[in-house]
């Protein structure tokens, strides 16, 4: 009889232990989300935060459905120590265990960015500082860096050439100079030993070409005839002649709202000025995206050396040998801009 009681005993102990065994197992390995999240919740953890921080979040968020059996298992494998800060994405099914080794690991999710249109540093800073942990200023700071534009073998004025307009898969919480450093990277891998070489034959740098490639931007949205400017501007340099493009004037002047360079603008003197200035700018007047590098890489041979804007107000250009064709381009062009003036402010009477 008493060893039946024992047995009975040991089976009842045996059952009880396997019930907290699969009880804990449940609550580390099975689902622990909120019923109610459908897809996925984005946690920011900040490098300044604490375990205490995430805690806040989980709850207020009310993401777990049993927060306290995490808090747990966090506790006892150590997360408090090992927090690590990033931008999390915690889906629907998660359970405990892959969502504290989800922190322990650091596997954060990156955001991508992407940038164009861009024409100043500033411009660049305000676009992505807000979407990464560092903020606008700190990567402000790190673009006006002229120590560490020159480790990169550029200075204060060209650094910006290393920044090609594209989408880019980043970690929140990448720090400005491995931000910038990524940036040079995908720089470097741009220029292929085929691009290069084409640089090499037209006579100018990497960063020269990117130089080129803004001013071509600055005149033209027509993909189909940037290799036509490019092309008038590389005759230009190779026979010493001033480029005399209108968008370094502007840019120079930092008033981007001139429509119609003036004569009076073009008295403003700065580095930028190309009618008073001799060569490429020091640096490059906006971020050219590959298209436009391409373009200038591969601009078309040909013996102009001016252009103009059409007469159909199309955004396209005309090309001239000698001034005087040129010439008879210009006054086409500017007696179809006042007729359109003429007709638009009639309409705008009415």
């Amino acid at each position: 009889m008493k060893k039946k009681i024992i047995w009975i005993t040991l089976a009842v102990l045996l059952v009880a232990g396997l019930i907290v065994a699969w009880m804990a197992y449940g609550k580390i390995f099975r689902s622990n989300t909120n019923p109610s999240i459908q897809k996925e919740i984005v946690l920011y953890l900040p490098s300044n935060g604490t375990i205490q921080n995430l805690y806040d979040t989980l709850q207020k968020k009310n993401i777990l459905n049993d927060f306290s059996s995490f808090k747990m298992l966090a506790e006892y494998k150590g997360l408090d120590e090992k927090y690590k800060p990033g931008r999390y994405i915690i889906t629907a099914g998660m359970s405990n265990n892959s969502v504290v080794n989800m922190f322990l690991s650091g596997r954060q999710s990156p955001i991508r960015i992407t940038f164009n249109n861009v024409r100043l540093r500033e411009d660049l800073a305000k676009k992505l500082g807000p979407k990464l942990e560092c903020g606008e200023q700190a990567l402000l700071d790190v673009l006006n860096d002229e120590a560490l534009a020159k480790t990169y073998g550029l200075n204060k004025d060209n650094f910006m050439v290393i920044f090609i307009p594209n989408t880019y898969e980043v970690f929140w919480t990448v720090q400005p100079r491995e931000f910038v450093d990524r940036m040079y990277g995908e720089w470097k891998k741009f220029w292929t030993e085929d691009r290069l070489n084409k640089a090499k034959e037209i006579g100018l740098s990497p960063a020269e070409i990117t130089v080129l490639a803004s001013i071509v931007k600055g005149e033209t949205n027509k993909a189909d005839e940037m290799d036509e400017v490019a092309g008038v501007y590389i005759n230009r340099l190779k026979k010493g002649w001033k480029l005399e493009a209108d968008p370094t004037v502007v840019f120079g002047i930092g008033d981007f709202t001139i429509t119609r360079v003036t004569k009076k603008h073009l008295e403003f003197d700065s580095p930028y000025n190309t009618y008073m200035h001799e060569g490429l700018p020091p640096g490059p007047i906006n971020l050219p995206d590959v298209t436009v590098l391409d373009k200038v890489l591969n601009y078309t041979h040909h013996n102009y050396m001016f252009f103009c804007a059409r007469e159909d107000l199309s955004g396209y250009h005309n090309f001239a040998v000698t001034n005087s064709q040129h010439e008879a381009n210009a006054a086409k062009y500017r007696i179809a801009y006042r007729e359109w003036a003429r007709k638009k402010k009639a309409k705008e009477g009415k």
